[in-house]
Order: C-alpha cells, then structure tokens, then sequence
C-alpha cells in the first residue's frame, strides 16, 4: 500500500491518481493525503498533482502524535541495519495534526539520540512547519540511501506510519518551464505539472499518440514525450509551431527523448489531422489575458469568442477520433469571486456534439477547476469521451 501527499488542488490531484489506478484503489484522508492500494512504488516523476508518495509502513489504531513518536523511538533504531554505511540524514513530516516547532524538535532530539547510542552518525533535518518542505526532502536527498523522510498521517483515529520514496522536483519542473529556449506569455504559460495532470487524466496506453491542437510552445508534448508517449502537435500560429519545434529539439538534447513527434501548423476549428490519433490533450483558447475583471459587457465578448472557438474545434474533431477516445482539455473558466466562475456554454451542448463528458469518483466536475486566487481566469479540466 502507498500513499500520496495531495497539492494545492487535493480534489484535482485524487483525479489524477483515480485516472491512474481506478476509483476502488483510491481511499482520501481528509484533504491531504489519499491511500492507494498497490504495491508498487509511485511514479512520482509524472504525477503532478502529488507532493510526495510514499510507501506506507505501518497503520497504528487509536494513537496519537505522542504515542507515534514513541513508537518510532523503537522502529527507527531497528531498522538501521538495513541501511548502507554512511551518515543518515532523516526528517519527519506530519499530515492531519499540530505541532509546536520546539515539541517536534525535542521529540527529534530524541530520536537522533537513540540512534546515536546504535553506533550510527546521523543529522536531523529542523521542521520550519509540521511537514517538511519538498525542497528540504528534495536538497538534503532524504529520499536517497541515506536518507529517511517519515511521515505521520493521520486518518481519523489512526496514525499511518510511511517512508517517502518520491517527492516533487521543482529543480526539474522549473528547468522544463523556464529553462526553455522559447516562452511566450501572451498566450499562456501552461505549468508542466497541470499539463502531466491533463495526460493523466486523459489514460493514454504506453503506445498511444497525443495530439495537442492547440500545442502553443508545446508543453503538453513535452511532457508526453518524457512519459514514452509519441505526440503530434498542431497550431494556428505558424510561430508558435516553431517555437514547439525548438523546445522539443532542446528536450531531446537534454532528456535523450526518441518517441517521434511531429508538427504542422493548423487551424483546429477546421484541420485534418493525419491518423492515428489516440487521445486529445489541450488548452484551448483561453481568451484575451486579464488581470482584472472586465466590464459586463467586455467579458461577454471575450466570452463568446472563446465558445465559438471551442465549439469550432469539438465539431471538427469529433468525425476524426475512434468511438471512446478520451480527451482532457483545459478550458477557460471566469471567476467572478466567491468561489463562482463564469463557464462556456458549450459544456452544455456536448451530447450534441457526439461526446460524453465523464465523471469521476473522488472529483465532481466543479471540483476540476485550477485557478489561484488572484487570477480572473482558470483552466476547467474537462474529461470528454467520444460517443
């Protein structure tokens, strides 16, 4: 059994891991963590929805943070011995509890204590809070030989007990989206974890070809690419095709990526792609950037251009894709505050337009939102599938 620390978004991050292993392996722990039933270790280079994954060790019944610090003041000592020769470096984080900072140095004063008396050199890595951050797990390498990050989950009563095996690389992120030759802000900056989330959810086999017809600088192809899927990008900007076609030549230098993958320049409310094409993943066009909210009437231009748009696009497409191809796309969505968004009404005409919008266990449809606070416009994650 594993389990997975949830992002910013938990309800976007149980999609994808529901997606991934089906909804009857998937158990949330309030809004942090979920546990999913397999024994194989998580991918956590591809999940971006997920903060940490862990390998779960142990579930203590009806105890709380003092009684599991007790028990890891048994457990930690014994199991050194199946550790290599070395310092060690451990951390402790906690999900679903309180901790004064100086009650949790003490309890890992302690701790470094008894494994000191085993004969073993060992550095305690100081919590700034109860969970340690990704970056302290990623730079002081607990996820290494020699490193140990545990975690202390609550789930109601119980106390789940875990070794982190995988954390979120932000070095590795940042790299994929700054560090590339080409960006352009005018026409959105996709992040790469929502468009490995958008991958995600759209459940293409190792063999299947991604299309993204709206690919921009091309970042979901990257990230399909870097997940073994080949990809076929198209665009109605011949500049941001070549803008793709650099990143992509910089991701096979940096990455040695040989899946294929091909781009033309496209309109995608009127395009022919060339078959195959085994699932759809995009933004599609999210309108004119905002940083304010417009006037009445100047939203409902921006609006309106936006659903003709993607109305376009889901008309043309769907005589091209198999019956019970799956699509993620990112659609745009304004937020009108007070947790209220302003949708495209073609989401209310897509039996009409042969697609089935799906649903999900763990995750309404009004739960796939991504939007941070001060933004006016989101990306609505909608999972279609043709009819």
């Amino acid at each position: 059994m594993q389990i997975a620390i949830l992002g910013r978004q938990p309800k976007i991050s149980l999609a994808e891991l529901e997606s991934l292993y089906g909804a009857e392996n998937i158990t949330p722990i309030a809004e942090y963590a979920a546990c999913v039933r397999t024994d194989i270790v998580l991918p956590q280079a591809r999940l971006g929805g997920t903060l940490k994954s862990a390998k779960i060790l142990t579930r203590l019944e009806n105890t709380d943070l003092l009684a599991s610090f007790a028990y890891l003041q048994t457990m930690v000592p014994e199991r050194l011995q199946y550790l290599p020769e070395g310092k060690l470096q451990l951390g402790i984080s906690i999900y679903g509890n309180k901790a004064q900072r100086n009650w949790l140095l003490k309890q890992m004063l302690m701790l470094k204590k008894l494994i000191k008396k085993s004969g073993r050199s060992v550095r305690i890595i100081e919590n700034r809070s109860e969970a340690l951050e990704s970056a302290q797990v990623l730079y002081n390498k607990l996820t290494g030989p020699l490193g140990w990050e545990l975690l202390l989950v609550q789930d109601g009563s119980d106390m789940i007990v875990a070794q982190t095996t995988g954390v979120q690389n932000i070095d590795e992120y940042g790299k994929r989206d700054f560090g590339r030759p080409k960006r352009d802000a005018f026409v959105g900056m996709l992040p790469p974890k929502l468009a490995q989330i958008m991958i995600n959810l759209s459940r293409p086999e190792e063999s299947d070809r991604i299309l993204d017809p709206f690919c921009g600088t091309g970042v979901v192809l990257q990230e399909a690419l870097l997940q073994g899927n080949s990809t076929y990008g198209t665009d109605i900007s011949e500049k941001m095709v070549e803008y793709t076609r650099d990143n992509l030549h910089w991701l096979q230098e940096q990455y040695g990526i040989v899946c294929e993958w091909y781009l033309e320049t496209g309109d995608a409310t009127s395009h022919t792609w060339i078959q195959p094409i085994d699932a759809v993943v995009g933004e599609t066009y999210l309108g004119k950037p905002l940083t304010s909210l417009p006037e009445k009437g100047r939203l409902l231009e921006i609006v309106t251009e936006s659903n003709t748009i993607t109305t376009m696009f889901l008309k043309n497409v769907a005589p091209q894709l198999k019956k019970g191809t799956r699509l993620c796309l990112a659609l745009p969505a304004w937020h009108l505050g007070n947790d209220t968004f302003l949708h495209l009404d073609v989401l209310d005409q897509l039996g009409d337009l042969g697609y089935n919008r799906l649903d999900l266990n763990h995750s309404t449809q009004s739960e796939l939102i991504y939007h941070r606070p001060e933004q006016v416009v989101a990306r609505e994650l909608t999972i279609l599938e043709r009819t």
